[in-house]
């Protein structure tokens, strides 16, 4: 060790270079990379656009098997987690990593190195659009932290990134893809350029530059008049000019040929290849319809590519983009890259499940602390609702998982996790109540009947993959079908209840926020659901989650998020006549079994300079009588600023554990990174004056703390 030191600092003194062992194998990857490329046919090349190009026999040019991997693997056999809109409930990005890596080793078992996940879309506060369940919220700062431990997660670190224990991610979708005019999938998004800097890029942007991110997905969709899958401005100018993005894209399926059969403005899919390849999207998926649909095969490029040898610059670039990545993968080394192998969960991945699902249960309401229940009080518990249980037939999905589940080898149901944990103490009596998707009440009568033979009533409704998911948006927020006038029903009883929703959108459910005691919002929390849920009602396990999207009291608030700016508010003006403005549950809110405490906010340093940094601290007490988790909000308001701000945007987290009787103290860095803003120019800076520091515990007004920062090139303040 000593020899080894002395050795580089004579190297040092002398000037001589230290070898880099990451850059030389870089180098090395370019050079095959080259070599390959100069032995290849157009007909060889062109095949590597493709999704399924096969291997390449002539050369030993290997396949790059994909999947979704949205909460888990989207095939049969995989370990089902949490949805991202519950993993973003956990407010955890350390545990979502933890889930990522499990599932990277889960599919290179199964030899799958290509996951087209995570989905970095801000939620704009439109819960009609379907897929909101998909993201991990409505704040850009949230999903980015969610994002970066995502993707560290699947493709790894450092010198483990790409290792034979971790795949490549894919994140989507690039960019602005929910902010839509009609709540509708793949409708039109017009945004401002402000807007898209401060809102929608970001996620992307700590995608790139933070977890180095190999693949990205444009979205369906028109922006601002141009197609994503054909924009030089984003997938040029931003992405790889602005920030040094190295890997390579892949389309959003069916994408480039959407050009010309959906946007309508290239004439022919020869076209539409063409503006693709140009615009750098280098892979083309095409999912089930292929070879029909497809853009980037020969029999579309083919004749154009001879016909115009320009072009073939921009083939050469994205089959080197591709090749890059499957030597990054190391699949040249691998045999067999062709077949997938049976996916198989393994139990200590389904504990990780069981971890998240629990993390992610967020207490909405818990009047009377009617919960936790205690199952030494009570005989007999009615388990009522369209979503306590479900059956399927074996191999085919689950309904409650929500979109992109795979089929796990199991599924625990609230009905079978209560079951399981009351065994033969409480008598459990079961009655669905209703279809989820029917009008009919011919099954409230046996609902009812349950209800009233039993001590307490865990009441499931809400949502599934049958009215919310990709393709499932709706005209309304209210509960599907008949469930509103069950639960009505059943609290007519008389009978405490507890109202559990599993479902994958905030939803109209003022009638359960203000008659039944207590509601829990679990999301659609993966193959262990019921178990989590049972822990959670029962108390031997405390819920801690947050929310990470607003709750509407009706469709005429949306869009609603907590990402407002200042109106006519005390004037008579700004607000709704005969209506309430706010939320029905802030972004942030989530109750605890136990009470938490927050000191005032203290400055390391009161005056910074421009450049500077310093830290905000707050203590946090557990005030009550069991173990709990809070989850800490720091957030940001510009006082007087040149241009328009949020009056408050979220800029730090931190979920932290407390016994009964404990304090922590809780610090945020507050620096150029979360106290500047785009100016005039749109130039990125930090402005002097006042900034508003609020910390607590959601983002509504009265749940958070506030203490005064100024910003000065004079330090005389």
């Amino acid at each position: 060790m000593k020899r080894n030191y002395i050795i580089l600092l004579v190297l040092m003194f002398y000037g001589c270079s230290i070898p880099n062992v990451k850059q030389s194998k870089v180098d090395e990857i370019d050079e095959k990379v080259k070599g390959l490329i100069d032995q290849m046919t157009l007909e060889e090349k062109v095949a590597e656009l493709t999704q399924d190009a096969p291997p390449n026999e002539r050369l030993g040019i290997p396949m790059m098997q994909y999947s979704e991997c949205l909460h888990g693997l989207w095939l049969p056999g995989s370990t089902v987690y949490p949805q991202s809109i519950a993993l973003g409930s956990t407010w955890d990005p350390k545990t979502v990593e933890t889930m990522t890596t499990a599932i990277a080793k889960e599919a290179r078992a199964a030899n799958l190195t290509h996951c087209y996940s995570p989905n970095l879309d801000v939620i704009s506060g439109d819960p009609r659009y379907g897929r909101v369940e998909e993201s991990f919220g409505e704040d850009p700062y949230l999903v980015s932290r969610m994002g970066v431990a995502f993707i560290e997660g699947l493709q790894g670190k450092g010198d483990e990134q790409f290792d034979e224990n971790h795949i490549l991610a894919t994140a989507k979708h690039f960019v602005g893809y929910p902010e839509n005019r009609t709540g509708i999938n793949g409708g039109f998004s017009d945004i401002s350029e402000r807007r898209l800097y401060e809102i929608f890029l970001p996620p992307f942007e700590a995608a790139v530059k933070e977890a180095g991110v190999g693949c990205i997905m444009p979205g369906h969709q028109d922006l601002n008049g141009i197609p994503c899958h054909m924009n030089d401005w984003l997938l040029t100018d931003i992405l790889r000019n602005d920030w040094n993005f190295e890997g390579f894209l892949v389309s959003d399926n069916n994408d480039v040929s959407r050009l010309n059969h959906m946007h309508f403005i290239a004439e022919n899919r020869t076209e539409a290849a063409v503006l693709g390849l140009k615009a750098g999207v280098d892979m083309d998926l095409v999912i089930g319809k292929a070879p029909e649909n497809s853009a980037y095969i020969m029999e579309v490029l083919g004749d154009t590519l001879k016909k115009d040898p320009e072009l073939v610059k921009y083939l050469d670039k994205s089959v080197e983009r591709i090749l890059k990545m499957k030597y990054k993968l190391g699949l040249f080394n691998q045999k067999d890259t062709d077949k997938v192998l049976p996916v198989v969960s393994q139990p200590e991945s389904q504990e990780i499940a069981l971890d998240i699902a629990k993390k992610s249960v967020v207490l909405l309401k818990n009047e009377t602390n009617l919960l936790p229940l205690d199952i030494t009080k009570i005989k007999s518990i009615a388990v009522i609702g369209p979503n306590a249980h479900e059956e399927v037939k074996e191999g085919k999905p689950y309904t409650l998982l929500g979109g992109y589940a795979g089929i796990p080898p199991y599924y625990t149901s609230l009905l079978e996790g209560i079951e399981q944990k009351v065994g033969n103490k409480v008598k459990v009596n079961y009655a669905e109540g209703c279809n989820l998707i029917s009008n009919s009440k011919a099954g409230f009568a046996k609902a009812i009947a349950a209800a009233k033979k039993s001590d307490v009533v865990v009441l499931a409704v809400g949502g599934s993959t049958r009215t919310c998911g990709e393709g499932k948006d709706r005209a309304s927020i209210d509960l599907f079908g008949v469930q509103n006038e069950l639960v009505e029903a059943i609290k007519k009883t008389g009978k405490p209840v507890v109202a559990v929703l599993i479902n994958g959108r905030p939803l109209s459910i003022n009638y359960i926020a203000e008659n039944i005691p207590s509601v829990i919002e679990g999301w659609y929390l993966g193959m262990r659901s019921g178990d989590a849920l049972a822990d959670v009602i029962f108390g031997d396990y405390n819920p801690g989650g947050k929310l990470t999207v607003s709750f509407p009291r009706s469709i005429g608030q949306l869009p609603i998020t907590y990402l407002r700016k200042p109106d006519f508010v005390g004037t008579g003006k700004g607000h709704y006549k005969f209506s309430d403005k706010t939320p029905l549950y802030h972004f942030g809110h989530g109750l605890s079994y136990t009470t938490f405490s927050y000191g005032d906010p203290k400055l390391k340093e009161a005056v910074i300079y421009p450049q500077g940094e310093t830290y905000v601290s707050i203590d946090v007490t557990n005030t009550g009588e069991v173990i709990g988790d809070e989850v800490v909000q720091m957030y940001i308001k510009d006082d007087f600023a040149s241009v328009g701000r949020y009056n408050k945007m979220l800029k730090g987290f931190e979920r932290v554990t407390l016994k009964p009787g404990e304090t922590k103290t809780v610090s945020f860095k507050l620096d150029k990174d979360n106290l500047s803003l785009y100016n005039k120019d749109m130039k990125k800076v930090v402005e002097e004056g006042a900034f508003t520091i609020y910390v607590g515990a959601s983002s509504k007004e009265s749940d958070l703390k506030t203490i005064q920062l100024n910003v000065s090139d004079k330090m005389a303040l």
